[in-house]
């Protein structure tokens, strides 16, 4: 018969111990920013894996969810007469929450999988452990560049999304909807400030550390909790890091949202 106390006092251990392996990876990768080998080269090799390649899904993703928000946004605002403050509804949502969220969330699906899957790939191919025997420190090889990718990357699509959003919701309540294009614009622009833009800013950044930071350190630890290193394991790592990226998304949005208001 199974011990719950046991049972539970494992899994707790195990959660500390992932939680403690995990900031200690994180400290080695900022390390890996003062260590060889250059950063520059693998650095612009990954901003065009993981922004360039994604500029066609950020932008599908983002005139539909502006679409949306319009066509909702009118049938509204519509009812109390105040349809001419739809550019308002449509640019703040996006520019504070949407923009940054659903950004980070396809960059996790579509690049932190694939960050996660290579790495564990390497891992089980002992390929990790051959730059450890050739003297060179595999956190400044592998992690350090696609963190400082993501950074860069994750903030500029997040405009990317923003921009094609708003456009996509001008289209839908100005062309289709026929709402007055001096009320949308004047709307947006008089309540869309400085303060709404840094905070979509803030967290994209935080955003961008969270994803690369859990799809490489899931990569780079695939099987080593389950002492078996396959491509059951890599299968395995790489759906949980997109699902606990995703999740990590969703939450500091919320606590960076608490925070800034």
């Amino acid at each position: 018969m199974v011990n719950p106390v046991r049972f539970l006092g494992a899994y707790v251990l195990r959660q500390v111990s992932s939680v403690g392996r995990l900031g200690m990876f994180f400290v080695y990768t900022i390390r890996g920013l003062i260590r060889p080998p250059g950063k520059f080269w693998p650095t612009l090799k990954q901003v065009e894996f993981i922004g360039t390649r994604s500029i066609a899904v950020i932008g599908f993703t983002a005139a539909f969810t502006g679409m949306v928000l319009a066509l909702q946004g009118y049938h509204t605002l519509v009812k109390v007469g105040a349809e001419g403050w739809l550019g308002s509804a449509v640019g703040l949502s996006l520019v504070r929450e949407l923009g940054p969220v659903l950004s980070a969330l396809m960059v996790t699906g579509r690049a932190g999988s694939a960050m996660a899957a290579e790495i564990g790939i390497m891992r089980i191919e002992e390929q990790i452990d051959a730059l450890e025997c050739m003297a060179i420190d595999p956190f400044s090889y592998l992690a350090t560049p696609r963190l400082i990718a993501c950074i860069i990357s994750l903030p500029l699509l997040t405009a990317f999304c923003d921009a094609v959003g708003i456009l996509g919701g001008y289209a839908v309540g100005v062309g289709l909807l026929k709402v007055n294009g001096g009320a949308f614009w004047s709307g947006l622009t008089s309540s869309v400030d400085w303060a709404d833009l840094s905070m979509g800013l803030y967290k994209s950044v935080c955003f961008s550390v969270l994803i690369a930071l859990i799809c490489i350190y899931k990569g780079y630890h695939a099987g080593v909790d389950e002492g078996a290193f396959g491509p059951e394991q890599v299968g395995r790592a790489t759906t949980s890091a997109v699902v606990i990226a995703s999740i990590a998304v969703l939450i500091s949005d919320y606590v960076i949202t608490s925070l800034m208001l």
